[in-house]
């Protein structure tokens, strides 16, 4: 009978930076008005207007995306009355995806300016529209690492490694960059820089070795 082979199994990770050449923006529209229709209205006008100002500016459709829509009574408490109808409230959120990172602040001044004071920034990310050279470089240190550890541990047992058994692997972009509280409601008339700086990619790889004599 075959005995079943001795293993070492560890998790390594690795980091690979590079300039983002890809920002991709959060930005919605809230409108509370008296009725429904007019809500409705006004946040399709300002959402609208935001998205001829971005085409404008050259974002291409494909880089543009509704990514939510919402249409909700607004209500609040009245002693003796109890439950009352206050207002609607439309909201509809927007994906944006800016490939000129140098460019990025105008634009989304520009389109803060054409939706107004029911223009919210929710957040932005800075990554990239190819990652796959940073992925690899973070994949290598990763393993890498893992070798290291897997060495040190077979060191520690008298052994040495053999074949590797299996790996997986596990990657995590950078979170988006949140907006500070102050900025939800941006001032057009000023535009906020966006500097680049670098931006990450992280893997961690989970890697078994057989242990020889």
């Amino acid at each position: 009978m075959t005995e079943d082979p001795r293993t070492v199994s560890v998790t390594g990770s690795g980091t690979a930076e590079a300039a983002p050449d890809l920002l991709t923006l959060s930005i919605g529209v809230e409108c509370r008005r008296a009725d429904v229709a007019t809500a409705y209205r006004d946040a399709a006008g300002a959402s609208s207007a935001i998205t001829a100002v971005l085409r404008g500016h050259g974002v291409a459709n494909p880089d543009i995306t509704t990514s939510g829509l919402n249409l909700r009574a607004e209500v609040s408490w009245q002693e003796g009355r109890g439950q009352l109808v206050s207002g609607y409230l439309a909201s509809t959120m927007l994906s944006v995806r800016l490939r000129d990172i140098s460019d990025s602040a105008g634009i989304i001044s520009a389109a803060v300016a054409a939706g107004g004071d029911e223009v919210r920034l929710n957040g932005l990310q800075l990554g990239f529209a190819d990652a796959e050279d940073v992925e690899a470089r973070a994949r290598e240190a990763a393993w890498n690492d893992a070798r290291t550890r897997a060495e040190h541990f077979a060191a520690l047992a008298g052994a040495r490694l053999g074949k590797v058994l299996s790996a997986a692997q596990h990657s995590s972009a950078a979170p988006p960059l949140p907006l500070a509280g102050g900025l939800q409601r941006a001032a057009a008339s000023e535009p906020l820089a966006v500097e680049a700086g670098s931006a990450s990619v992280t893997t961690a790889l989970d890697v078994v070795w057989e242990l020889l004599d």
